[in-house]
């Protein structure tokens, strides 16, 4: 059981994208260059919101030269996750558990703390593989031009067992809100599941209720109490469906939002559902209308009703 918290719902919906069968970190660049794509569309910046990241394959190299077993690595991931959270003294019966030494815990924390590419490379060499992939990444984000966005932090670990290079998370730079989203590269993630060839995979989730509180305390949440929907379009039978497909195009063509009843309704439904959708006018086609080329016009706000020709039909929506 987990407390539901600010930003932290037990239902969410949720935003993924992953790409397959890329092995390099071109692939976990242009993913983060969605996500800073998406935080710039809805008016939030560099200076709101930030991406640590960091590489697991680096604290492979770190925790493999301290002696730590391969198979104990995921789990001590897990651990270091939790970190964020809560203390040292709160996980050290689990690492000393897991067969990790005082000494091999504090060259860990020493590790975590390391916030720049210099200290980390002293640490496990310039010859590692996994920090030449990090200091690609970075050079690929100064490319797509969105290298203000990113922070290097060796504590960003993830965790989920499953990760195996790049991880990253989004962060609301002010530290009042939990992870706004996260992902990394999990190259065996198929084979875990009986794949017997390995592929190359990378992806993240970006969950709805931690953007939600972000978007509300910058003043920037959209206002979601109306559609956008401008107009209803209700044929009264299938006879006159082609008559309210043609004022529907060409309200369509001239820019309007329009929903086409597709069923068989009532007129007391469709100007409920009007009414729900927030449409400033319903367009009713009957046989009459249908046989002399116009179409009823409703306004919703008066009630008031005039008959128009298709081709006149933009116009109404002018005034």
């Amino acid at each position: 059981y987990e407390r539901m918290t600010r930003g932290r719902r037990r239902e969410h919906f949720q935003w993924n994208m992953d790409m397959w069968g890329v092995e390099g970190v071109e692939a976990e660049a242009e993913l983060l260059s969605a996500v800073t794509t998406f935080f710039s569309s809805v008016g939030v910046t560099s200076e709101d919101v930030g991406i640590k990241v960091n590489s697991r394959a680096v604290l492979a190299e770190v925790t493999k030269a301290m002696g730590v077993p391969e198979n104990k690595f995921a789990a001590t991931c897990v651990l270091v996750d939790k970190l964020d959270k809560v203390k040292v003294e709160d996980i050290q019966d689990d690492m000393e558990a897991l067969g990790l030494s005082q000494e091999v815990i504090e060259g860990l924390l020493e590790t975590l703390a390391i916030k720049d590419f210099d200290q980390l490379s002293a640490k496990v060499g310039e010859g590692s593989e996994a920090m030449k992939e990090l200091r690609r990444l970075f050079d690929l984000a100064d490319a797509y031009g969105y290298r203000d966005w990113l922070v290097f932090d060796a504590s960003v670990v993830r965790g989920l067992a499953y990760y195996t290079g790049v991880v990253f998370e989004g962060f609301d730079r002010r530290g009042e809100l939990r992870a706004i989203c996260g992902g990394g590269r999990y190259d065996k993630l198929l084979e875990s599941f009986g794949a017997s060839d390995p592929l190359p995979a990378v992806g993240f989730g970006f969950g709805d209720a931690v953007i939600v509180e972000l978007l509300s305390d910058l003043e920037l949440l959209p206002d979601l109490s109306t559609t956008g929907v401008d107009a209803v379009v209700f044929p009264f039978g299938s006879e006159q469906r082609p008559a309210a497909i043609k004022a529907a195009a060409a309200l369509r063509g001239a820019g309007m939002s329009v929903d086409l009843v597709m069923e068989v309704k009532k007129t007391k439904w469709v100007f409920r559902h009007a009414e729900r959708l927030g449409a400033s006018k319903v367009i009713l086609i009957g046989d009459q209308e249908a046989e002399k080329g116009v179409v009823k016009v409703k306004d919703m706000a008066t009630g008031e009703q005039e008959e128009v020709e298709v081709a006149s039909l933009p116009g109404c929506f002018a005034e």
